[in-house]
């Protein structure tokens, strides 16, 4: 029997979507009903969005195999009591590539002071030179898929590399750190630092105001990861004080983000709408082919949530 594909990610994203997973699922061997209008009991597979909200109920599902998320993020997800169909979250190389260059392009950006230049130059003046990279302290709170792979990239410019995690983690060329005890140490080094957690009860506000004040004087915070990771008051506040001398915020906690929040006007913070890492129809189509046949040849899926953990 052909399986039924239903998209719930929203009549735009379904428009870039359907010829290049259609494309992706006839590569893997599948012939399926991908479309917009399926019956809920008739439904085989969801390929959903959280953000698009036309889906928040899941019990009329009754014959759906699995749920298939476009995004990394799931945490909107794990609570929905109705959600019982397994989960799987959106690990894509063209997610991870276009994380690191974010990542690696603000920090460059910050590391090289190129603000000065760009926006506060008004005559020819020489401001301090910057260290080079290799006396550059970067730290990463999360060493999950895309975490490792913006510190790998930093580590191979050079820079002096270190990261976080709940769990020990191993990375050739990165120092790492893990556990309540490592915290501290970790955050003590970074002279950029680079939120990259995900969201769950345990890393909700890490970033509050006593773990600000263990950075470096005038560290820069970038955070592409998630927007409640970070206590806002906190964040002006240490903004205000010196004690954080710039921040480069890509997620928040209202997004799009309110035209009156005090992020848009400060002056040592650069907001990005959301887009450090951007979900991209051809290399997301084909992991989501690659699940549909698993689920059609009994196998497992890849990139399963834990609802216990949280991702």
């Amino acid at each position: 029997m052909t399986p039924k594909i239903l998209f719930t990610a929203g009549e735009t994203q379904f428009a870039q979507y359907r010829e290049p997973l259609t494309a992706a699922l006839a590569e893997v061997g599948v012939s399926a009903d991908l479309g917009r209008d399926h019956a809920p009991n008739e439904v085989d597979y969801l390929v959903h969005s959280a953000h698009s909200g036309e889906v928040t109920d899941f019990t009329p599902f009754t014959r759906a195999k699995a749920v298939l998320n476009l995004w990394a993020g799931v945490e909107t997800l794990v609570t929905n009591p109705t959600l019982t169909q397994p989960l799987a979250r959106m690990v894509d190389n063209g997610m991870t590539e276009g994380m690191s260059e974010w990542v690696a392009g603000h920090v460059l950006r910050h590391h090289l002071d190129l603000d000065t230049f760009t926006l506060n130059q008004t005559g020819w003046s020489h401001p301090p030179v910057p260290p080079l990279a290799r006396d550059r302290r970067v730290g990463f709170l999360g060493l999950g898929r895309l975490g490792r792979a913006a510190a790998e990239m930093l580590a191979a410019l050079n820079f002096d590399v270190a990261g976080w995690s709940g769990s020990p983690k191993n990375i050739p060329g990165i120092d790492t750190f893990h556990g309540p005890e490592g915290l501290a140490p970790l955050l003590a080094r970074s002279e950029i630092l680079v939120l990259l957690l995900p969201l769950t009860d345990g890393t909700r506000n890490i970033l509050n105001a006593e773990r600000l004040a263990q950075l470096p004087h005038g560290a820069v915070v970038l955070n592409p990861g998630r927007g409640p990771l970070i206590d806002d008051t906190a964040l002006l506040a240490a903004l205000d004080s010196g004690q954080v001398g710039a921040a480069t915020l890509d997620v928040f906690r209202q997004e799009p983000l309110p035209a009156d929040h005090p992020f848009w006007a400060h002056p040592r913070v650069t907001v990005t709408p959301h887009v450090a890492s951007t979900t991209r129809p051809q290399s997301a189509s084909r992991v989501i082919a690659e699940n549909v046949r698993r689920g059609e040849a009994g196998e497992p899926f890849l990139h399963l949530v834990d609802r216990a953990a949280g991702y």
